[in-house]
């Protein structure tokens, strides 16, 4: 049987004991049923030397999270993963420009739709006040550059408080009502094919859409056309051979679509509302790991 390692959270993060290894057995069942066995093995064991990553066909780190705590550590894997012979997807150079939001300029640059965004390395009053001035925006989200799972975000109304954190980079954004009536919808490619779309909505009261938060999920049948053009010209303009990706959007209050994020480190693929259960990530792999050893 194949075998793939996935690599996991540190065994000191405290954050998702109990979530991931729910996604880690929807992985496995799909993977199962094309002969691919997967071996879980923390991130933060191969650091510094990937000896032993190699011996696997794939190595998938679909569940690093929490790497963001550690961000340093973080790319010094994604360099040793780079500079080994061990076949990593996505791309190592991928893991580790994805790891920071300031990818989103990059992106935009190329003619992806964002949210108007601002990166501070002082977050203060004075400059959350100069985007409220800039934007004319009723409120603003204000999160870490380096993060994960709304770690850290928080939604500011004019006059709030700002906790200040020099030496943190930091975005801050316009806040879009519409993810309260129109949701987040996520787009799941699986070797550039477009495997499903999902909706994400927060429960009232609330304005994060992860399930520790309370999201809630829901098959889009047919994305609209507006959003897997978006899509298309995010993974267009990262131009990179990605096994998977998953491209977070929402809709402006004109209707039009915005990148919030593309993740493409260790998304949850949603599995459980996939109709097709992961085979389009399984059929993925497998030719992945077909066309490695036929290289």
């Amino acid at each position: 049987m194949t075998r793939v390692a996935i690599l996991t959270p540190d065994p000191a993060e405290v954050a998702y004991p109990e979530l991931w290894p729910k996604v880690l057995a929807r992985l496995q069942h799909a993977l199962d049923k094309v002969g691919i066995e997967t071996v879980p093995t923390p991130w933060t064991a191969h650091v510094e030397d990937a000896a032993g990553l190699r011996g696997f066909a794939c190595v998938l780190p679909l569940l690093t999270w929490g790497y963001h705590h550690d961000h340093a550590r973080w790319l010094r894997a994604c360099a040793t993963w780079q500079a080994s012979d061990v076949a990593i997807a996505n791309p190592a150079t991928v893991l580790a420009w994805n790891s920071d939001k300031r990818y989103l300029s990059e992106l935009a640059a190329h003619g992806v739709a964002i949210p108007a965004t601002t990166f501070t390395d002082a977050l203060s009053q004075e400059a959350v006040e100069r985007v409220f001035a800039e934007t004319s925006a009723d409120e603003l989200i204000v999160k870490p550059a380096v993060s994960g799972g709304a770690w850290r975000t928080r939604r500011l109304r004019r006059g709030d408080a700002v906790e200040e954190a020099p030496g943190t980079t930091m975005l801050i954004q316009p806040y879009l009502p519409t993810i309260e009536t129109e949701g987040e919808t996520s787009l799941l490619y699986f070797g550039g094919r477009l495997s499903h779309a999902v909706n994400k909505r927060p429960v009232a009261g609330e304005f994060r859409i992860q399930e520790e938060f309370g999201g809630q999920y829901a098959l889009v049948p047919e994305p609209p056309a507006g959003a897997a053009a978006l899509a298309e010209r995010v993974l267009a303009a990262v131009g990179e051979p990605l096994l998977y990706a998953r491209i977070d959007m929402l809709p402006d209050a004109e209707g039009r679509w915005l990148l919030m994020e593309a993740e493409l480190i260790e998304p949850d693929f949603y599995l459980g509302v996939d109709p097709a259960q992961g085979a389009g990530f399984a059929r993925a792999l497998h030719d992945v790991i077909l066309d490695g050893a036929n290289a």
